[in-house]
This record gives C-alpha cells, sequence and structure tokens, in this order.
C-alpha cells in the first residue's frame, strides 16, 4: 500500500464520524416522538406554540380534531350507546404503578389488565392515564360543555385489543378509546386522586418518575357511568392521531381547594417554569356529531353532590334516564308529598268536626225547650215545642 493510499484510509473514518453522530441523533429523536405518542415521554413541542404543531405533526390540522365544546342541545341522543363497564380496575397496593412528569402532565402507567367491558363493539385494554389543568388564575380542561371550562380533566387511554400495542393501535381509525371526566373544586379530600396527588412533590423535575402502590382506579371516574357524549376525535397532544373515540362524562369529580391547588402548582416544565395552562384549545367540528346516552336539555346545572367525593350532575336530563338524582329519591320526594296532603286533609277534617261539635255542645242552643206564650187569638190551639235542629212538634 502506498502513501496515499494510507493516508485516505486513516482519513476515512474521521471523515465519517459526524454523519454517524447525525445518523445516531435523527435515531433517538425519532424513538423520543415514538415514546412520547405512547405516553411515555416527552418531545420539543409547547403549549406555547400551539400554531405550529399542524407544521411539524400534519394531523393536527385535520378536520377531526380534539377537544371540542360540547354543545349539548345539539348533541343527539342514541339509545345505542350502553353503560360504560370497567374491568380489573381495582388494583391491590403490592402493584406499583410508575407515576412520571414527562414535561407535559403526570402520566401514571397502567397495566393492560384494566380493560373496557362494556359500552365500546370491540374490546379495549388501558395503557396509561393523564391530567390536564389550568392556573390559580383560572380552569384548564381540555373539553367544555356550552362554553364551560371546568377546573382540570382527566383522560384514562385505551387501545384495541386487536392491536399488539398502544404504539400499533393509535394510527389505526378504531385504535384508541379515552374516558374523559372534568374535575372541580369541592369541600373535602378525594381520597382517590390523593394517592396521585400525594406523590407529585417526588416528580417536580421533567422526566423525573416515581412507584405508587396499586388503588382503585375506578375512582378517579364518576360513580355513574351510564350519562355520558361520544364523538370521534383524536389525541390532543402531537402527533394528534385522529384515531380516538371519546367517551365524556356527565359528570363532574370533586377535589378540595388544597389538591386542586397541589396539581396547579407542583410540576414542572422543561422551561423549568410551572407546568400550567397544560390543554389544548376547543377544535372546530367540521360536521362531526356529538351523541348522548341521555336527552339532554340545553341547561347547563351544577349540583354538588352530599359526599366531597361524589360526582355532581352538571347537564340536566329528560325522563326515562337514570342520573345522580336516583328513582328512589323521586319516589321518596312523591310519598313524602302523598304524605302532606293526607296530614292536611285529616287536620281539615278533624277541625271542621270540632267545630260542629262546639256549635252543637253551646249553652245557648242546645237542648232548649220552650212554650210560646198564650194569646187570646190562639186561645184554644195546642203548645208547640221547638226542639233542637229546629223543628217544631205540638204538644
Amino acid at each position: 500500500m502506498n502513501r496515499a493510499a494510507l493516508r485516505v484510509s486513516l482519513l476515512l473514518p474521521l471523515l465519517l464520524l459526524p454523519a454517524l453522530g447525525r445518523a445516531d441523533s435523527e435515531q433517538e429523536h425519532g424513538g423520543e416522538e415514538t415514546q412520547h405518542s405512547a405516553g411515555k415521554g416527552h418531545s420539543h413541542w409547547s403549549y406555547e406554540d400551539l400554531k405550529h404543531w399542524s407544521t411539524d405533526y400534519p394531523e393536527c390540522g385535520g378536520t377531526k380534531q380534539s377537544p371540542i365544546n360540547v354543545d349539548t342541545a345539539q348533541a343527539i341522543f342514541s339509545p345505542d350507546l350502553r353503560p360504560i363497564q370497567l374491568s380489573g380496575y381495582s388494583l391491590p397496593a403490592n402493584q406499583l404503578l410508575k407515576l412520571k412528569n414527562n414535561g407535559h402532565t403526570v402520566v401514571l402507567e397502567l397495566p393492560d389488565s384494566l380493560a373496557l367491558a362494556g359500552g365500546y363493539a370491540q374490546q379495549y385494554r388501558a395503557a396509561q392515564l393523564h391530567l390536564h389543568w389550568g392556573s390559580p388564575a383560572g380552569p384548564g380542561s381540555e373539553h367544555t360543555v356550552n362554553g364551560r371550562r371546568f377546573a382540570a380533566e382527566i383522560h384514562v387511554v385505551h387501545y384495541n385489543t386487536k392491536y399488539d400495542s398502544f404504539t400499533e393501535a393509535m394510527v389505526h381509525p378504531d385504535g384508541l378509546a379515552v374516558l374523559g371526566a372534568f374535575l372541580e373544586v369541592g369541600h373535602g379530600e378525594n381520597q382517590y386522586y390523593h394517592e396521585i396527588l400525594k406523590h407529585l412533590h417526588e416528580i417536580q423535575e421533567v422526566g423525573q418518575e416515581t412507584l405508587v402502590p396499586g388503588f382503585n382506579i375506578a375512582g378517579l371516574l364518576p360513580a355513574n357511568l351510564k350519562l355520558y357524549f361520544h364523538y370521534n376525535g383524536s389525541l390532543t397532544t402531537p402527533p394528534c392521531y385522529q384515531t380516538v373515540k371519546w367517551t365524556v362524562f356527565n359528570q363532574t369529580m370533586l377535589l378540595s381547594h388544597h389538591q386542586m391547588s397541589v396539581l396547579v402548582s407542583t410540576l414542572k416544565s422543561p422551561e423549568d417554569e410551572l407546568l400550567q395552562n397544560n390543554y389544548r384549545p376547543v377544535q372546530t367540528l367540521h360536521g362531526r356529531q356529538v351523541l348522548a346516552s341521555f336527552q339532554t336539555t340545553p341547561s347547563v346545572k351544577h349540583t354538588p353532590g352530599s359526599d366531597d367525593s361524589a360526582t355532581a350532575v352538571f347537564v340536566s336530563f329528560s325522563e326515562g334516564h337514570s342520573s345522580s338524582f336516583h328513582a328512589g329519591d323521586v319516589l321518596a320526594v312523591l310519598f313524602g308529598v302523598l304524605f302532606a296532603v293526607t296530614a292536611l286533609a285529616f287536620l281539615l277534617y278533624i277541625y271542621k268536626h270540632r267545630s260542629q261539635n262546639a256549635r252543637l255542645d253551646s249553652p245557648t242552643k242546645s237542648k232548649v225547650i220552650y212554650t210560646a206564650a198564650s194569646t187570646p187569638w190562639l186561645h184554644g190551639l195546642p203548645t208547640w215545642t221547638v226542639c233542637l235542629g229546629g223543628s217544631i212538634w205540638p204538644q
């Protein structure tokens, strides 16, 4: 080998190193994107750069995007929407779950033993749950109802069991099913959300994670899973795949003021600031239909439950459909009204009867018998006696 060839052989590896470095970097970036899409990592998009999402992630500019505003006056009642049924949601304390700050939210990874056993035509198993919130200055739910935004929102993400993984399922039209519920401030501590919130101080920095003992995950969702809205939409974060069948419950979960404060003021963002207002604005429906499992009316109501961890109805309903105001409560009210009417009628009867007896027992009226005075022109006629009741009898 001559000197020129030797020099080339020595320099060639040095020339290739930058290219190899760029290839490795692109591979890592691609892996990070895939990992984030599966809910286990984070990428470089941010909520401050919403207008550029569709540039980097084309599906974010699609016509089936989420979240949306639910207009209850336009929701279509569908009797085919059956109650959501959960399977395997109660986990033992010895089953540890990973809780992580991924830079955009707090993510709790769920075992695939959790599944949707009813309410969907196909079978879906759980992958993870996460939260969206606002700040002390304002609410931060993603979906809104009749234009109203709630304090926060929970999403429990599931993927179709016909696919081998979440990553594979999320690109297919029937790939994902997400359960959404609104969070509001109540009076007492919510014991189920406490199982998550008490660990947030352990994962303040981006990328930090901790282990959480298993608990009843179903407690994070409303007790009444019969009342909900349903529509076809997308992931609410990049890559915004339009493959989600959304279920948004008609009830809110109540957290204490302290718990809500912990949620919105504990985690940090990649910019080392408080992670707040991590919600996407509502997207245009573009002709999509929003279905309801119950007959809605346009009015919006908020009726906190007596139990501080209980749910609260925020949309009224028409007859024939269950809500947190159960049929037993209706019957109790009806029986109460009937009892009141019966008691009133009885009291009126007693009053009337006593009034009549009082008149009969009067010393000036009862048992008065008198004889008419004799007059010359009545001489020889019989004497008359007036008896009780006004009758006149001859003597």
